[in-house]
């Protein structure tokens, strides 16, 4: 889950502003309901017409033989696949689905893949209206022609193609609709699709024996908590490759090496960070390869394995770091311009490296580097559209003292110094629990920041992830409310400021980012001016009774299992739907439809209660998205919904 801004504002693309009613008021697209939401004056959508055409892009797949590449990009309604030739080449679009490959969500991981012999045809992972029901498809390079591979109904998520190609294995939810089983497939034949093993909860196939024989999957049961095993593809057999006793261990990005004997993670295992490490397969030793400077977030291994590409999350920064696998010493790396590193790949020529970039000045887009001659290339160049780049400020690292004494940080951005007088603040809360805001592209956010003289500030409180393992735990169970208490001293902090007005302070955040918007707009009513809550939580027992059934037991260990009576009662005591009678202030809620991981129900059910104190709530429903709001059109209206409202009730 994502934060309010990382999934409305963030996901804008270059277009221009869409024609407006002749009547003053911005026109409604057919799939939004409103509800006690005004007509949105013209002005509005004009006033933020310069900060609307920007756009990213992000990598997808190498061609296995050519230096060519698919990436994700959006030109229209929705993000789809294109296909670049060269550096700086067109980015040619092959799909066209009305809500993309997404299913309306614009900054969802694309998951694509080529056949790995010839490359004649690709596998990829589609969404439907933001369902999240993935479905598996075949693209033919030379008919265009796009082949559904699976069900229809069920989950089902792409892992990885056999070395000898012809087979992909993958993660499924056909049996039961809640527990993804192993597969193997031919794309070429999806009525052959074989059922590996029937598996228990959410698991993930990452690579391949060299031999084909056998494949190496995840078991996640939480954020937190994760186990890596070999599946043998002819009988089912299932080993544990790692620990499932003593403390919680997490194990991500794991490739095997050395004909299947060694395999390189990504673990905090003796640790408070994600490091890379070599696993030896038959004794389960593990070699730390990085040290404690904070989470490797991304891993690839170069084709003759000597070489491994990893991406650590430093201080917030994404910085790519080229490790000799052999001794652990680091290499040099090519330099790269500034900005934050998200994802690395090597091509199968052993070469190039292809890696995204994004910064404060532009979203993100794709690179490629030539590790031997350093030589670093640009593939794609987004536009910033009628924003100067240069002009945009850089966040300021902020720290300040919670209830129990323990330091919180955050990144505020500051409106320029034109704007005389104490500003007023944009508090705006990541979601996840476990999510991390980090210095980047602020999209729309210009618009607040260099248009309405707002100041924004992206709390990390405790339950981020990035500043340990300990911390992102300081909020699970019964330790929930911390996290309010958080940001109920960073309103502490402002008032302490010159520059920064107390008296006018909006809170928001998206899906549990929202959840913390209603505890803080109920536990600190008389402190805030108003509040934006974006498909948020509003009581977690009904949230964990309704979410989608394969999510149910990983979301119990981070919130606790409302199955008990005494947690049930605590759950029920905190939630800011039983204490909707202090929420005073203006509140705008926004969900979409369809959405599978916090229903509809949870927005609803604290807009009813909410009304009922007599407080101002404008309700916005997209009935065409899911877990956030991503068609272009939706998220146009939203966004204008959103200055209008601020308008209304943070600057007036």
């Amino acid at each position: 889950m994502r934060s309010l801004l990382r999934s409305l504002v963030l996901l804008a693309l270059a277009l221009p502003a869409p024609a407006v009613a002749q009547d003053g008021a911005v026109p409604k697209p057919e799939s939004i309901l409103v509800d006690q939401l005004p007509p949105i004056p013209t002005s509005v959508a004009e006033a933020m017409a310069p900060y609307n055409s920007f756009r990213n892009a992000f990598f997808v797949a190498w061609h296995p033989t050519r230096r060519e590449m698919l990436v994700a990009t959006t030109f229209g309604e929705a993000q789809q696949i294109h296909y670049v030739a060269a550096p700086g080449g067109a980015r040619t679009q092959l799909t066209f689905f009305a809500d993309g490959i997404g299913g309306g969500q614009r900054r969802v991981p694309v998951r694509a893949s080529f056949e790995p012999s010839t490359g004649a045809y690709f596998v990829f992972q589609k969404d439907t209206d933001g369902k999240e029901l993935y479905q598996l498809y075949r693209y033919d390079r030379a008919s265009g022609v796009i082949t559904r591979l699976t069900d229809g109904s069920s989950i089902n998520v792409f892992g990885a193609w056999a070395h000898g190609g012809g087979r992909i294995a993958f993660t499924s939810t056909k049996r039961n609709g809640k527990d993804y089983d192993l597969y193997v497939m031919d794309p070429r034949d999806p009525s052959a699709a074989r059922l590996v093993a029937e598996a228990d909860g959410i698991w993930s196939i990452v690579d391949w024996t060299p031999d084909d024989r056998a494949v190496l999957a995840i078991e996640r049961r939480s954020a937190a908590e994760s186990y890596l095993w070999r599946v043998d593809l002819e009988n089912g057999e299932m080993t544990p490759l790692t620990p499932s006793s003593g403390p919680r261990i997490s194990y991500t990005g794991a490739t095997f090496a050395s004909a299947g004997k060694i395999a390189y993670v990504a673990t905090d295992a003796d640790s408070e960070f994600l490091r890379l490490a070599r696993l030896d397969v038959a004794t389960g030793q593990l070699t730390p390869l990085t040290g404690e400077t904070g989470d490797v977030e991304a891993l690839a291994l170069s084709p003759d394995e000597k070489t491994g590409a990893v991406v650590i999350n430093e201080g917030g920064r994404g910085v790519l770091h080229l490790i000799d696998l052999a001794s652990g010493r680091e290499l040099q790396a090519p330099r790269l311009p500034a900005g934050r590193v998200t994802g690395v790949a090597w091509h199968r020529n052993g070469e190039d490296l292809a890696v995204e970039l994004g910064s404060v000045r532009s979203d993100s887009d794709v690179f490629s580097i030539n590790v031997p001659s350093g030589r670093v290339e640009r593939w794609t160049v987004s536009e910033t559209g009628g924003v100067n780049p240069e002009a945009l400020v850089d966040p300021e690292l902020i720290e300040w003292k919670s209830f129990d004494g323990r330091t919180i940080s955050g990144w505020i951005y500051r409106p320029p110094s034109r704007f005389a007088g104490r500003r007023p603040v944009i508090i705006n809360i990541h979601g996840g629990p476990e999510g991390q805001e980090r210095p980047r592209w602020q999209g729309r956010s210009n618009y607040f920041l260099n248009e309405l003289g707002i100041a924004v500030v992206f709390p990390n409180v405790r339950g981020s992830s990035g500043f340990g393992k300990t911390f992102m735990g300081l909020d699970d169970g019964r330790l929930r409310e911390g996290a309010t208490k958080d940001i109920g001293a960073l309103l502490d902090w402002i008032a302490a400021q010159p520059d920064l007005d107390a008296d006018r302070i909006m809170v928001t955040g998206a899906s549990f980012g929202g959840y913390l918007t209603l505890a803080v707009a109920a536990e600190y009513n008389d402190r805030v001016r108003c509040t934006f809550a974006g498909f948020p939580v509003s009581n977690l027992v009904t949230d964990l009774q309704n979410t989608r059934p394969d999510r149910q037991d990983s979301r119990r260990r981070e919130y606790g299992d409302e199955r008990e009576p005494a947690m049930r009662a605590y759950l029920e005591s905190v939630a800011p739907l039983t204490n909707a009678a202090k929420i005073r202030k203006p509140l705008f809620v926004a969900h979409g439809t369809n959405d599978p991981r916090v229903p509809i129900s949870e927005s609803k059910q604290i807009v009813a209660a909410v009304r009922a104190n007599g407080t101002p709530v404008w309700y916005l429903e997209a009935t065409n998205e899911g877990h956030g709001i991503g068609r272009r059109s939706n998220l146009d209206y939203t966004m204008y919904a959103w200055a209008y409202f601020m308008q209304e009730y943070l600057i007036k």
